[in-house]
C-alpha cells in the first residue's frame, strides 16, 4: 500500500489522475438536517483516512482493481442552508458524470443522494435506486423541511423511476400506509431472515440502469456501531457484500454512495467498514455482468499488477 493521506487509498499518481482515471471519491461532509446524534460531517475524513489501510488485493476476488484509476476529488464544501447544499452537490456531481466517470460519493448526511441522483438522470436517462438502510426516508416533509435526511428517498422518487430497500427496520405509519407506486414493499431483515431469494427479489425489481445508496445504519450496529441512528437487526457484512456483488453482475450501476458515517473514536470499525465497501463497489463494477454474458464472451476484466 502506498502512504499519501490525501487521496483514496493513498494511491499514487499514476492510479489517481483525475483525467485517466475511471472513478471519482467525493466527499460531501454535510449535516445540516440531523436529527439525532450529530457527527456525520466528520464521516467523509474519517473514510479517506481508513482507506489508507486498506489493502489493493481482494481476498475474496484474488485481485487488484486499482488499476483502473480511483481520482479523489475536491470536498463539496457545506452551505448555509440545505436548498444551497443540494444545488452544489448536484452542480460538483454533474460534470464527473457527464465526463463518464464512477462517481463514488461519501457522506455526510443521507440528504445529498437526492440531488445526485438527478444529475445521474439527467446524464444516464431513467435510473432505479437500491438503497440500503435502517429507515425507509420517505416522508414528505420532517422538521419543517423536505430536505430532511428523513425525506431523501421521497425526493429521489421525483427522478428516479424505481426504488428498492433493502434492511429498513424503522418506518412511521405514514411511509407504511402511503408508499409511493414506485415503492413495492420493504426487504426487511425478517424478509431476508425466512426467504432465500432475497437478493433475487431486490434485483429482479430494479431496472437495467442502478444508482446505488448505502446508509451505514442499514448495516447491523455491532459491525457499524458509528453512526448516528443505530437501529438494531441490521445486515451482516456478508450479506452486504453478496447483495453488492449479485448487483453489479446483474445490473449497470452507473454511481453510488455512502452516508451517515458518524466516527466515534477511539473506535474506528465504521469507517474502516465504509472504505472496505467503497473498494468493493469499485471492485464488482469491473466485473463482468451475467445479462451480457454469451457463449462468446470476452474474458473477465484482469487489471494489472501495480507495483506499489
Amino acid at each position: 500500500m502506498s502512504n499519501s493521506p490525501a487521496n483514496f487509498m493513498g494511491l499514487p499518481r499514476k492510479y489517481c489522475d483525475p483525467a485517466t482515471a475511471r472513478y471519482a471519491v467525493l466527499a460531501v461532509p454535510y449535516e445540516g438536517t440531523v436529527s439525532y446524534k450529530r457527527g456525520t460531517a466528520e464521516g467523509p475524513a474519517a473514510i479517506l483516512d481508513a482507506s489508507q489501510q486498506v489493502e489493493w488485493f481482494d481476498d475474496e476476488l484474488r485481485d487488484e482493481f486499482v488499476a483502473a484509476g480511483v481520482a479523489t476529488l475536491a470536498a463539496v464544501p457545506p452551505a448555509a442552508t440545505a436548498a444551497e447544499e443540494m444545488s452544489r452537490v448536484k452542480a460538483a456531481a454533474g460534470p464527473v458524470l457527464a465526463a463518464g466517470k464512477f462517481l463514488l460519493t461519501l457522506g455526510g448526511e443521507h440528504s445529498i443522494t437526492a440531488p445526485i441522483v438527478q444529475a445521474a438522470t439527467q446524464i444516464h436517462g431513467p435510473l432505479s435506486v437500491l438503497q440500503i438502510d435502517a429507515h425507509a426516508d420517505l416522508r414528505g416533509s420532517y422538521d419543517g423541511t423536505g430536505f430532511s435526511h428523513a425525506c431523501v428517498m421521497r425526493r429521489v422518487l421525483e427522478s428516479a423511476e424505481r426504488l428498492v430497500q433493502v434492511g429498513i427496520r424503522n418506518f412511521s405509519r405514514e411511509e407504511n400506509d402511503d408508499l409511493p407506486g414506485q415503492v413495492a414493499d420493504f426487504i426487511t431483515p425478517q424478509v431476508m431472515a425466512t426467504r432465500r431469494d432475497w437478493i433475487d427479489r431486490a434485483i429482479k425489481r430494479l431496472g437495467p440502469k442502478v444508482y446505488l445508496t448505502i446508509d451505514i445504519d442499514g448495516l447491523d450496529p455491532s459491525i457499524a456501531p458509528g453512526t448516528g441512528t443505530p437501529e438494531p437487526g441490521g445486515l451482516t457484512w456478508q450479506q452486504t457484500i453478496a447483495l453488492l456483488k449479485a448487483l453489479c453482475t446483474r445490473r449497470q450501476v452507473v454511481a453510488a454512495d455512502i452516508v451517515e458515517v458518524r466516527p466515534i473514536p477511539p473506535n474506528h470499525v465504521t469507517e474502516f467498514l465504509a472504505a472496505r465497501l467503497a473498494y468493493k463497489i469499485i471492485a464488482y463494477t469491473q466485473l463482468p455482468q451475467s445479462s451480457k454474458r454469451t457463449k462468446n464472451r470476452r474474458k473477465p476484466i484482469k487489471t494489472r499488477k501495480p507495483n506499489k
